[in-house]
């Protein structure tokens, strides 16, 4: 399975509906909240990757299962981030694009040092 931006979105709204009584409104002045959880569950990756290694990540298969569950968090988190700021599928879709675009042509080693050795 493999599913779109827009099927993530339908989802999460799907279950913000059913929980809206409760949960924070879908608006703008909520979204901090999301990227802040949203940061929270990588910090719980991390720690995956800290206690349980990469290879356990690559050979166990519960480690692998929490490791990728904790991933799809963040996507959910970045998710709900994008709903209440109404941002469209479409335009994540396109600023994704645009900045791949962008970064296949980047010189990394000369930016970096640019910005952080040429100042020190």
């Amino acid at each position: 399975m493999d599913i779109k931006i827009s099927d993530m979105m339908k989802m999460q709204t799907e279950l913000w509906e059913l929980h809206k009584d409760s949960w924070s409104p879908m608006e703008p002045g909520c979204g901090r909240n999301f990227i802040l959880w949203m940061m929270e569950e990588v910090g719980e990756a991390i720690a995956i990757i800290k206690k349980k290694g990469d290879a356990a990540i690559m050979d166990d298969p519960s480690v692998r299962a929490s490791f990728v569950e904790e991933m799809s968090d963040v996507l959910m988190y970045y998710t709900d981030t994008l709903l209440r700021y109404g941002v469209a599928p479409e335009e994540i879709s396109a600023a994704y694009v645009k900045k791949h675009e962008r970064n296949m042509f980047r010189d990394y080693g000369s930016e970096y040092r640019k910005k952080y050795e040429e100042k020190a």
